[in-house]
């Protein structure tokens, strides 16, 4: 019979469930380029009957026998407080995050949206849903899922689909794994979103001898993955090539600090920068080699030199369908593309040659690759003449002839974009996510600072901006947050006014009034719908939702949620109010009434939205034609990419 040495002796610590996951996210910790910081910021939470007394009961615990560990803050939405993390997330670069606890039932299935909009954007947060009874002793449970052919289901599974690491504790014995496969994903910056762990109500409050070394102090290293050298090779011939190129930058460019690294590098070789959403900022808006925004939302100048491009360097970006203009916006029959981005499914893009790698060390290596190699003096002054082209526009929607040019004296979306961006500071940051404003401050906004411009534009969620604003604001209290909005988003999601309340965290909301969906509105009417069932109205007597205005003060909406509300009637007003609110201490609301007629500058691009091939209504019948010429233009980028 064998004989085993005795069993080395490993020290415990008896804790629920609960308790030894609150114990084990405070001593996470993330490091890049040798700043260390706590991975957790803390843990936004509701409560309800499903983890009231194991989450709840494990944050209490800590909040009282370890205080600062990890900080607890009460939302009013799951849905809302989901985003607040997310904004969070964006802000810190992805390098500290917040967990978010719920209920089951309805508390968990709330956070969908923001666990969807978490991935799509690929902006870390820690979703810690309740469930149902592992041991169903009490089944069927209030707001348990009952389905004829499968026990296993609850609803919380629906959030698979949505996040980038699920797992369900069923048992204590799975949670270490669980919770370090969690941080892994948390923690890498290509395979990272939400990221759900789902605890039954009684696995939660289930106490358990864990071995102490769970509880260590923890650093998850994000890397600066480098550029594989034959990779670099063939990205270097491609751009030497070029005689008319394009970098595109995307938000991988910011998260991964490479602002200074793009800088040098289009500064040294001229070539021009256009950015999407999650890249605005990457260079600010007065640098030579900045053209702005591009796609179906960009500017004019970009969108130009896209058409003529003959290499497009994209870095950081995932190549959505605004920022491409829905496969129209390159047109140079030998168009290639040459794609860094430290996830291979964005970098493999567009038959591309592939740089699997961090942004700031291949711009960096592509600068020292290509010293002496520049685009020709004829290409800078193209670049130069569009820019200021471009720039002459946006002065004139923001500072028009005819100020207040509105249906009954009201200002246009156009000033008001203008005016907030000439009050907010130089590191200020705008937050914005639908409707008709992330399209016209991606081309108008004058960004100063690479944080200074947060448009949420992956899953474009009517009702992010407000507990985003919070977030950001969380993250950065040395900024002023301005959250732009218009009247439809402000009603999806109001409540969390009364977190910033709550929290004391001071942002500037700019509530703009017009009555309905203002992009919607113009983008059915663009496609031959007539903008129908876009405005706020009574229902008249034919039935239909044309009458008159609805009485809707959303100004004694806000004022009753705690914060203080300014209303202006035109630009000096406007510009004051927003001083006022600037100089505060607590969160105010500036309400301002515009005409939602008044677009903004053409961008001379296009977004594909199919239009009825077949209709009796002339305005349709127009539409199609133009979206048939469109359509036309349309292609895919399959050409190899040797030179």
């Amino acid at each position: 019979m064998t004989e085993f040495p005795p069993a080395a002796r490993i020290e415990t610590v008896r804790l629920t469930v609960s308790q030894a996951v609150v114990r084990f996210l405070a001593r996470q910790y993330s490091e890049r380029d040798g700043q260390r910081q706590r991975l957790f910021a803390g843990c936004f939470g509701i409560f309800g009957h499903g983890n009231v007394a194991g989450l709840g009961q494990a944050l209490l615990q800590a909040e009282l026998d370890e205080p600062g560990a990890l900080r607890y803050v009460l939302g009013r939405n799951e849905q809302a407080v989901v985003h607040t993390a997310v904004g969070y997330a964006r802000a810190r670069d992805r390098l500290q995050i917040w967990a978010v606890s719920t209920s089951v039932g309805p508390g968990a299935t709330n956070m969908l949206t923001g666990a969807a909009l978490a991935t799509i954007n690929r902006l870390p947060v820690l979703l810690l849903p309740a469930d149902t009874f592992a041991t169903r002793s009490a089944g069927p449970l209030l707001q348990e899922l009952e389905r004829p052919e499968s026990g296993d289901v609850t609803v919380n599974d629906a959030f698979r689909p949505v996040s980038r690491y699920f797992d369900r504790i069923w048992r204590p014995e799975q949670l270490p794994g669980a919770l370090l496969g969690a941080m892994r994903v948390l923690t890498d910056p290509a395979e990272t979103g939400a990221v759900t762990l789902c605890f039954p109500q009684d696995v939660q409050a289930e106490a358990f001898d864990w071995p102490v070394e769970l509880f260590a102090e923890r650093t998850w290293h994000v890397g600066r993955p480098l550029p594989e050298p034959a990779a670099l090779a063939r990205a270097v011939q491609v751009l030497r090539s070029a005689r008319r190129p394009l970098v595109v930058a995307g938000g991988g460019v910011i998260y991964s600090d490479a602002t200074e690294a793009l800088a040098a590098f289009a500064e040294a070789t001229g070539v021009p920068v256009a950015q999407t959403q999650a890249g605005k900022g990457a260079l600010p808006f007065d640098h030579p080699r900045s053209v702005g925004a591009i796609g179906s939302t960009g500017t004019t100048a970009a969108n130009a030199l896209a058409r003529e491009a003959d290499v497009v360097l994209g870095i950081g970006t995932r190549w959505q369908d605004f920022t491409t203009a829905s496969h129209t916006a390159f047109n140079d029959p030998g168009v290639r593309f040459v794609n860094v981005n430290v996830a291979a499914m964005d970098a493999a893009k567009h038959a591309g040659v592939t740089v699997q790698a961090d942004a700031r060390q291949t711009l960096t290596a592509l600068s020292d690759a290509l010293a002496g190699w520049s685009v020709e003096e004829a290409y800078r002054a193209r670049t130069a003449g569009l820019k200021d082209a471009w720039e002459a526009t946006v002065e004139s929607a923001y500072h028009p002839a005819v100020p207040s040019a509105g249906e009954g004296g009201r200002l246009t979306q156009n000033e008001v974009i203008g005016i907030v961006n000439e009050v907010s500071g130089p590191r200020d940051v705008v937050v914005c996510a639908a409707g008709s404003m992330p399209g016209d401050l991606h081309k108008m906004w004058r960004v100063r600072d690479r944080k200074g411009y947060h448009v949420e534009y992956g899953y474009s969620c009517m009702g992010y901006e407000i507990p985003g604003g919070i977030g950001v604001r969380m993250a950065s209290p040395d900024r002023d947050v301005f959250v732009m909005l218009g009247d439809a988003g402000y009603l999806m999601m109001p409540t969390e006014l009364v977190t910033a309340v709550q929290e004391g965290v001071k942002i500037v909301v700019v509530l703009v009034q017009n009555h309905g969906f203002a992009s919607i509105g113009a983008l059915s009417e663009q496609l031959g719908s007539q903008r129908f069932g876009t405005r706020y109205r009574y229902r008249s007597e034919s039935g239909r939702l044309d009458g008159d205005v609805l009485p809707v003060d959303l100004a004694a909406n806000a004022a009753s949620l705690g914060v203080d509300v300014l209303v202006a009637k035109d630009g000096p007003s406007l510009a004051e109010a927003l001083r006022t609110a600037k100089a505060a201490d607590r969160t105010t609301v500036v309400h301002v009434e515009t005409d939602p007629l008044i677009d903004a500058p053409s961008s001379e691009s296009w977004w594909d939205v199919p239009v009825s091939e077949v209709s009796t209504l002339q305005s349709t019948q127009e539409a199609r034609t133009v979206y048939e010429q469109w359509k036309g233009r349309q292609r895919a980028f399959l050409r190899p990419t040797q030179p």
